[in-house]
């Protein structure tokens, strides 16, 4: 059987439960996209090691589900993904947003290299891939969101995208444990609110916490 058709078969339930437990409404087409996504992380995984994570289930929960657990905190976009590495969780959300551009920025030349082919082979026509730092990426019009899970403290975060979020904006920091310290030692945002992300079959603590400018 072909490597994606046996990750199709062997995620295809579990996905639609999980989605009709999280109250996201996704297609057939579309949770068949996620699921060819998975596939073509899987395969690139053999060679470019684009993740840590290659067992199917949990790609499912910690890949899938950790960037659609979001969903409700992303507005009308256009979304910047900053640090998106396999394009999580910029992908997953176009997707399911087809109405929402996103733009997958990343300093490594391989992984580009995959949110490229991945967008061309699901037909992501809302998605943007861009090979830079965030330091030296000047986009023609700065962004109503910037989201990332690529970044290990909110302060660096916001310096390094500050320049690239618009008038009125928000940053979305997907986090693991509530990050008391890191909140407290905040600088240049202050934040607007947090959610406990609640993840199907991922027993481990997520949240999301929205920043706006200080």
């Amino acid at each position: 059987m072909n490597p994606a058709n046996h990750l199709a078969e062997q995620l295809h339930e579990p996905l639609s439960v999980a989605l009709r437990e999280m109250g996201v409404v996704v297609d057939a087409a579309r949770q068949a996209c996620l699921l060819d996504y998975l596939a073509l992380i899987a395969k690139w995984n053999r060679t470019y090691n684009l993740t840590a994570i290659h067992e199917p289930a949990r790609m499912l929960t910690h890949h899938l589900l950790d960037s659609l657990s979001i969903l409700p905190g992303v507005t009308a976009g256009p979304l910047l993904d900053v640090g998106s590495g396999a394009g999580l969780p910029g992908i997953p959300l176009a997707i399911v947003r087809p109405d929402l551009r996103v733009t997958l920025l990343d300093s490594s030349q391989k992984r580009c290299g995959f949110m490229q082919q991945a967008a061309i082979e699901l037909k992501l026509g809302n998605v943007k891939v861009v090979h830079a730092r965030a330091e030296v990426f000047h986009p023609s019009k700065k962004y109503p969101q910037i989201v990332s899970r690529a970044f290990s403290d909110l302060s660096d975060f916001v310096k390094a995208t500050h320049p690239l979020l618009a008038e009125g904006g928000e940053w979305l920091a997907m986090k693991g444990l509530y990050p008391d310290e890191e909140i407290a030692q905040l600088k240049g945002a202050r934040v607007k609110s947090h959610t406990k992300l609640h993840i199907p079959g991922l027993d481990a603590d997520r949240h999301l916490i929205i920043m706006e400018m200080d």
